[in-house]
């Protein structure tokens, strides 16, 4: 997205998926007047969190097309997942 401010318009378009733009239209319009701007700013951050992973994905196809390994710089966290899972587990457990 450029450096333009974000409309509803433009919101609608980066979320990219009609049924999710439909949502976002009924929040906006159904918002009370004194929530417009927190509904307005939930739905700006979404949309640019949209953005941003669809330009990852870019990224990351491009690499790949290269014959790069687009993850060979995401730290391995293999261990600490499975650690909180078996936290989580015993906690549960419990």
């Amino acid at each position: 997205m450029s450096t333009e401010p974000w409309t509803i318009e433009t919101i609608c378009e980066a979320l990219g998926n009609p049924a999710i733009s439909k949502r976002f239209l009924t929040e906006i319009n159904k918002a009370p007047a004194h929530e417009l701007l927190a509904v307005f700013a939930r739905w700006e951050r979404i949309a640019k969190d949209t953005v941003a992973a669809v330009e990852r994905g870019r990224e990351i196809a491009a690499a790949e097309e290269r014959g790069e390994d687009p993850t060979a710089d995401w730290p391995d966290i293999t261990n600490l997942v499975r650690a909180e899972a078996q936290r989580n587990t015993s906690r549960n457990v419990a």
